[in-house]
């Protein structure tokens, strides 16, 4: 095969099959938010590096590219980031936006304080130590996910006097849970590797150096569905009342 058609059979390829862009962790003037993921994605510049600007094209394509997750579920992300953004018919948010509280950011978060205690975009050691503490050997399951995040719940509700959760918040808490298992897992059983999972919320950065791959065949709605339910029946229910509507006020 000539030289010049393996570069542009190279150039053909799409943008997954090469490795990921540089890592590079936020400078002066960049904004980052309270989700590791979509932190990760503006590290490695699938989303803008400063974070600003995020329109739904950008959306869409840094989490196909990077996630393979599909354009529905990508537009369904895109259109509830954007109601974080408080300017009148905003077409773009920042990841800063995402920390406005009880929009998408809720209280009991796997790795970020609660509002009431300070900033929630800020990675947190104590509490991802609680969400760690459920995740018992090195692969984690959906009773092991499901149990962290109850737990994380019964903590919050506990220490907070604000302490809340709407529905939506508490979809998308069910939904981070599913999105883990699902991106950094193994399909099907949807489990996932500690270290894996550790190594994305710790470091902001995808865990390519332990073997993790872009997700194979696409990531959907229907799939985080599924996961959420199961992970939702997993769950305690008393659980399920106090996710839903907080036992302060």
């Amino acid at each position: 095969m000539s030289l010049s058609i393996i570069i542009a059979l190279w150039a053909a390829a799409p943008s997954y099959a090469h490795p990921h862009p540089h890592w590079a962790p936020p400078g002066p003037g960049d904004v980052r938010g309270p989700c590791p993921m979509l932190n990760s994605l503006a590290n490695h510049a699938y989303l803008p590096h400063d974070g600003k600007n995020i329109n739904v094209a950008i959306t869409k394509k840094a989490l196909a590219d990077a996630l393979n997750i599909d354009e529905e579920l990508g537009q369904f992300l895109f259109d509830n980031a954007i109601t974080t953004n408080p300017a009148p018919n905003a077409t773009a948010y920042s990841l800063a936006d995402l920390s406005r509280h009880n929009v998408l950011e809720h209280d009991a978060s796997f790795s970020r304080q609660d509002a009431y205690f300070g900033p929630p975009d800020k990675f947190n050691r104590t509490i991802f130590a609680e969400t760690q503490s459920y995740w018992h050997g090195p692969v984690i399951n959906t009773t092991m996910a499901a149990a962290a995040r109850q737990a994380r719940i019964r903590t919050s509700n506990a220490t907070n006097p604000q302490y809340s959760l709407s529905d939506l918040g508490s979809g998308f808490s069910l939904g981070e849970a599913a999105a883990y298992l699902i991106i950094l897992g193994e399909r099907g059983n949807y489990t996932a590797r500690r270290n894996v999972v550790q190594y994305l919320f710790e470091n902001e950065k995808l865990p390519t150096k332990l073997g993790w791959q872009r997700p194979q065949p696409a990531v959907t709605f229907d799939e985080l569905r599924e996961v959420m339910g199961r992970l939702y029946n997993e769950t305690d229910p008393d659980i399920r009342i106090l996710a839903r509507r907080g036992m302060h006020g």
